[in-house]
């Protein structure tokens, strides 16, 4: 039995949202740091439609842990090839082979294939051997702030080993608050910002398509499981995933394909990513104009690309309108630049239907006009035809209703590879302490399905505030939720080695 990790419990995080999640407003901390943020994302658009193909049949794959069995031998390859000694610990430098590059020949940029991770070792262990797997958060682009605000402290209180793995890719919350986050603990710019699975068309750290983002969702559940076998083998026990924000997320896709009882803590996160880029602040900056312009005169996103969707929950763009009243009300005060109003939502008749996706963005469920309608004219190159030379109608392309139909289709491909419900449940849900912020803009939870619907039996804890001060500052709650997820791993299964 490992020693009790520095007790705690929920009461201190504040009192409990209802069971859907919804929470009761914004931080306005989060609406101005979303403002300074200087570049756009998806700038490339929403990825090839041959990509996406290919995502969405390897997602039904990974989705289902029965199925990925046998996707990464217990004897993939791991290598050492650095290590440095600190004062309590010591730091080994690893790589490996993503899976995904031999699973998915291709779809991974060149720069991503090597994956790379740091392992911070104590000196002297407490009790057992624990490692816990930190993936990355937003703008956390190589090892040094996990490692000085995580696993060097985690040494110190716990005893914990923190194995930390560079995300492929990578997204910046806001470039003002890495600086400021780096200034606070004297850091500099350059070195915090380094990152060696950046792709080299990609500008600073925003994902060029959208697409990106499930290719990196894919390589990290696949490389999690290289770590976990890689871990076992080397005789660590008991192991752990956590992340915030984007790194939670992750983490949370992560343990879905583990075939075994694990602890699991994400931070900052949620049931899915498309709340994040619909319906929240970082919304604002998306790149809808690009997005709209593909998705007029590439009719394959239209016709192909929309019946390829399957999942069907509640939150669904399937059902219809229902959500659009708790929609309008979380995000009425959101800020001056978000102006919801009924009349802007396409409506669906008989929306309940979820026989999969019907044909044409006229039967699409607009989750939320939170960006604005700002319409542009596509140039006269491109308004008069679309990707397969054939003449289109320029008025075709303007449609009204462009804007809302773009945003309900990333709302269904999101939701198709990054919702937890399209997802295998994790083995033992009892183990899994999700640690959420109130008021948090950036991961809305309104109208979208809860964890604890997907995931019966996880314990979800709230801190008071918003995505960016808790991001900042609550590292320390963080750790805790962590050692009480590994405490209840330990008490409950001593002999699971």
């Amino acid at each position: 039995m490992v020693r009790q990790w520095l007790g705690g419990g929920a009461n201190t995080y504040g009192e409990a949202e209802d069971a859907r999640g919804w929470s009761m407003g914004v931080s306005r901390l989060d609406v101005f740091y979303r403002r300074l943020l200087l570049t756009k994302l998806f700038i490339g658009g929403w990825g090839k439609p041959e990509d996406l193909k290919r995502i969405f049949e390897f997602r039904k794959i990974i989705g289902d842990r029965e199925k990925c069995k046998s996707l990464v031998p217990k004897d993939y390859p791991v290598y050492i090839n650095k290590t440095e000694e600190l004062a309590d610990c010591h730091v080994q430098e690893g790589f490996f082979i993503s899976p995904l590059e031999h699973l998915v020949p291709g779809i991974l940029p060149q720069e991503a294939i090597k994956a790379r991770f740091q392992f911070i070792v104590p000196k002297r262990w407490q009790k057992n051997r624990p490692v816990c797997i930190h993936l990355a958060g937003t703008g956390d682009h190589f090892f040094w702030r996990r490692r000085t605000l995580m696993a060097r402290p985690m040494i110190k209180e716990a005893g914990m080993a923190s194995l930390l793995l560079e995300n492929p890719y990578y997204i910046l919350l806001c470039v003002t608050l890495l600086f400021l986050f780096n200034v606070y603990y004297q850091r500099s710019l350059t070195d915090a910002a380094h990152g060696y699975r950046k792709p080299r068309d990609q500008l600073r750290s925003s994902l060029k398509n959208v697409s990106d983002l499930f290719v990196m969702g894919g390589a990290l559940i696949l490389e999690s499981t290289v770590l976990l076998r890689w871990l076992e083998r080397e005789g660590y026990w008991p192991l752990g995933m956590t992340g915030i924000s984007m790194g939670g997320y992750m983490a949370s896709l992560a343990v879905t394909n583990w075939p075994k009882p694990i602890p699991l803590i994400p931070c900052l996160s949620w049931s899915t990513a498309s709340s994040v880029f619909t319906t929240g602040v970082l919304s604002k900056a998306v790149n809808w104009t690009q997005l709209e312009k593909q998705y007029a005169i590439n009719s394959r996103y239209e016709e192909e690309i929309i019946k390829l969707l399957e999942y069907c929950g509640a939150d669904s763009f399937k059902m219809g309108p229902k959500l659009l009243t708790n929609v309008e009300e979380h995000f009425h005060d959101l800020s001056k630049d978000h102006k919801l109003s009924v009349s802007q939502y396409t409506r669906v008749d008989g929306g309940s239907d979820c026989g999969g996706a019907r044909d044409g963005a006229e039967h699409l469920f607009s989750l939320g006009n939170s960006v604005g309608a700002n319409f542009e004219t596509l140039p006269a190159a491109l308004s008069g035809y679309n990707t397969h030379g054939r003449k289109t109608d320029p008025a075709e392309c303007c449609r009204p209703s462009l804007h809302k139909e773009s945003i309900s289709f990333m709302k269904g491909v999101m939701d198709e590879c990054t919702h937890m419900a399209n997802f295998s449940v994790p083995v033992d849900t009892s183990l899994i302490i999700v640690v959420q912020a109130k008021e948090d803009a950036y991961v809305p939870r309104t109208g979208v399905v809860s964890l604890q619907e997907i995931w019966p039996g996880c314990e979800v804890r709230y801190l008071k505030g918003g995505h960016i001060s808790a991001y900042l500052f609550k590292q320390n709650i963080f750790r805790q939720a962590i050692y009480d997820a590994f405490n209840r791993f330990c008490v409950k299964y001593p002999n699971l080695q």
